[in-house]
């Protein structure tokens, strides 16, 4: 392998740990922290942990997917590699666009918001300063090394967790008894579960309530991503798959518990965070300051883990012929920067929207950033199914894939047809429905595209090499 070969290459320096952190970075966010209390508002207790319960076991069927997918063909472009090899080029095409735009975007908010978080402790200093440091900030971050980003990341989430541990162990107790509560009140146990009704909104309300929660659970797919600089990742995916899906399920349904055990549901969703308010019913003190720096922590990570991830998908699309060939090539430290540069500037393109355009501009690209994700769990269950049944035909052995999807191909249907069932539903939320107004015609114009320039252009590529 010649020199340029290597630099035009990504580097597996990422670790198990750096996997498994790398995707709870994209999952756990200020949605977790700001919103479960809406969601116990709208279902109900009971109907709250079970809309999350769904939404984990649609996260576990993909992921299942995934991880036969990314322990096969561990490469950095993940799913958009698969949708283009499995499903179509210009799906695939189509869609590493709108997942690349998806993610920049969603960067751009995390920016945003972690700058008017800023506000509580600097009053005085404007918004864009600190979107100014933080954009510095990830930029150093991802533009170092491969492993610098894993490591910023790695802490990032250890700290997010740190806290939801806490949260759970303090708000069980108080919940249970076991510790005292600030201002002498009983220990409330189960009682705000049954006291108005199981269901107090009825059963639709947590129908429609599992759509917005399995929007909670996107940023999971992110292993795939960084499979292509992983060590080991035969070893390493399946690991941090597992870690990753049981974890964050039962971080996620003890904290909903904790937090309706705690706090009656009707007021759930007027507070402002509800881990402020259960930490201050403990007795914790600066309670508010303290969730204020985790839920900045929790930006940044989002944005840190958008970062690399929509990075990532442009580099291997450039090397698929899909984008600018100068977007898929490396420096030295095996780190795409054109592929940063880029991104990152649409981002902060993207941040200038929500001050300078029209509104209308700023929903259209938040619109795509929520279904982006969405689109890409559809792809990797399709992508397994098309997968298998190419290596079947082909003459490969099941038994000798590292990581096969259990009872195939019953869950990658079931995990297809629930994700599919999600996407359509959005079109009954009135909050969402923008998102499939602006995502299907996005799509539609880029599979256009597709078939009018990338392919005629790489057809002509090839007739040159031949």
């Amino acid at each position: 392998m010649n020199t340029n070969q290597k630099e035009n290459q990504l580097q597996r320096t990422m670790k198990s740990r750096h996997l498994f952190m790398i995707s709870l970075g994209g999952v756990i966010g200020t949605g977790f922290f700001l919103s479960t209390g809406f969601t116990i508002n709208q279902a109900g207790p009971l109907g709250a942990v079970l809309s999350y319960l769904v939404g984990g076991f649609i996260m576990f069927l993909t992921m299942l997917c995934l991880g036969e997918l990314a322990v096969a063909l561990p490469v950095s472009g993940s799913f958009q590699t698969y949708a283009t090899k499995f499903i179509s080029p210009a799906f695939g095409f189509a869609f590493g666009w709108l997942y690349w735009l998806g993610w920049a975007v969603t960067c751009a908010i995390e920016f945003l918001s972690a700058g008017q978080l800023m506000l509580r402790w600097f009053p005085h200093v404007p918004v864009w300063v600190w979107c100014l440091v933080f954009v510095g900030l990830m930029f150093l971050l991802n533009a170092i090394t491969t492993k610098a980003f894993a490591e910023s990341e790695f802490w990032f989430s250890g700290i997010k967790i740190l806290v939801i541990l806490l949260f759970i162990i303090l708000g069980g107790a108080a919940m249970f008894g076991l510790i005292d509560m600030k201002h002498g009140e009983p220990a409330p146990f189960f009682s705000h579960f049954y006291e108005d009704g199981l269901f107090p909104n009825g059963i639709r309300a947590m129908l429609v309530t599992m759509i917005t929660v399995n929007f909670a659970f996107q940023g999971t797919e992110l292993i795939g991503v960084a499979a292509g600089e992983s060590e080991n990742p035969e070893k390493t995916i399946p690991r941090s798959i597992r870690q990753t899906v049981w974890r964050t399920l039962v971080f996620f349904v003890l904290s909903i518990i904790v937090i309706a055990g705690m706090i009656p549901w009707k007021q759930a969703g007027v507070v402002e965070s509800p881990f402020v308010v259960v930490f201050e019913q403990i007795g914790i003190p600066y309670a508010a300051d303290i969730m204020n720096f985790v839920i900045l922590i929790a930006l940044l990570s989002v944005a840190n883990s958008g970062l690399f991830a929509s990075t990532r998908i442009l580099y291997a699309m450039a090397n698929e012929g899909q984008a600018f060939k100068a977007l898929g090539r490396t420096n030295k430290r095996g780190v795409p920067m054109n592929a940063l540069i880029v991104t990152l500037a649409v981002a902060c393109l993207s941040l200038l929207s929500k001050v300078a355009a029209p509104a209308a501009v700023y929903m259209f690209l938040l619109s795509l950033a929520g279904l982006s994700a969405q689109v890409g769990w559809i792809a990797i269950s399709l992508s397994q199914l098309m997968f298998r049944r190419k290596y079947i035909r082909e003459g490969g052995k099941v038994e000798d894939l590292k990581f096969k999807t259990p009872l195939y191909p019953v869950l990658p249907i079931i995990g297809l047809t629930l994700n599919t069932v999600v996407l359509i539903s959005l079109a009954f939320d009135s909050e969402q429905r923008l998102a499939l107004y602006c995502g299907i015609p996005f799509m539609v114009v880029c599979v256009i595209v597709y078939h009018l320039y990338v392919k005629k252009h790489k057809q002509s590529e090839k007739q040159i090499e031949l």
